[in-house]
């Protein structure tokens, strides 16, 4: 405890504990260590803007320095993202809140990092390619697990590259940072047993499916026409291609390349007149796509 409050060790528990009620430590001991192992702290920056808008209709700055224990827990509210790059940098911290809403980067909320790593189920060893280092919190935590040495992380923008490898070395974490477009992969480092996105798409890049092994994971959220994303997981075939499934909702920025709308048609998805509804006498009801 520090005089003010619980210390970052305190909330990690706490926060944890928070992210235990939903399930995605058990059987999953590794995931739980590793969690209170790496401190998040570390990879925030020292000013972030809370992702909710004020009474003023703005969203507002967290400075470590000014209001260290809100910004503490904030760093560990379980179901709280911290926004680190507003417009990909037009926007700056400096200037205090802001009501420009086109995030760009940010380091997600402790439970869905938690639960895409769990899904992820990487064995120590496994090989695995992360799209989208931001600031290196997920890394460290893939780190924990499969080794360092085994882990890619691609982030296309050189700033966040470079501050995430600084972050992570500090620790003694030293993965192979690469700056590019996540989206092509990283060839030199493949075969990949798994691959994690930490950032959105609305179709998947087809460089992911080739370098992962047959049998691998990919995990990544996918737009959805629903107003949100979905956690998706597929499984290569070593052709080129893989089937999968939808996991659960989820809110990503996406993919530099993909920001732009594409009509859900082209993306595969089934228009509405494509779905059935059945409601039975006792009540229950069903939503199906027909056949095709």
């Amino acid at each position: 405890m520090t005089a003010s409050g619980p210390g970052p060790a305190d909330l990690r528990e706490e926060c944890a504990a928070g992210i235990s009620r939903y399930g995605y430590f058990d059987g999953q001991e590794w995931l739980r260590d590793a969690f209170l192992t790496v401190p998040r702290e570390h990879f925030v920056p020292r000013r972030v803007w809370l992702p909710k808008t004020g009474e003023d209709g703005r969203y507002p700055v967290l400075d470590r320095e000014e209001q260290p224990e809100q910004w503490l827990r904030a760093v560990y509210r379980p179901l709280t993202a911290l926004i680190t790059q507003i417009a990909d940098g037009a926007v700056h911290t400096e200037d205090g809140p802001t009501s420009n809403s086109d995030f760009t980067s940010s380091i997600s909320c402790p439970t869905v990092v938690v639960q895409m790593l769990r899904h992820l189920d990487p064995q120590p060893g496994d090989r695995v390619l992360e799209i989208g280092t931001g600031t290196g919190y997920t890394t460290a935590l893939l780190c924990e697990h499969v080794g360092a040495a085994h882990v890619v992380t691609v982030e296309i923008q050189q700033t966040l590259a470079e501050r995430a490898e600084e972050r992570l070395g500090a620790l003694g974490y030293r993965p192979r940072v690469v700056c590019a477009d996540g989206e092509q992969g990283w060839e030199p480092g493949a075969p990949y047993d798994r691959v994690l996105s930490t950032v959105g798409v609305r179709e998947i890049p087809p460089a992911w499916l080739r370098q992962v092994t047959p049998g691998g994971l990919v995990i990544t959220p996918l737009a959805t026409p629903m107003h949100c994303d979905a956690l998706a997981w597929l499984r290569p075939d070593g052709q080129g291609g893989g089937r999968g499934g939808l996991i659960d909702t989820v809110y990503f920025m996406k993919t530099l390349s993909q920001r732009p709308r594409k009509p859900w048609r082209e993306l595969g998805w089934p228009r509405w007149p494509d779905w059935s509804l059945t409601v039975t006498s006792e009540g229950s009801q069903r939503l199906r796509t027909r056949d095709r």
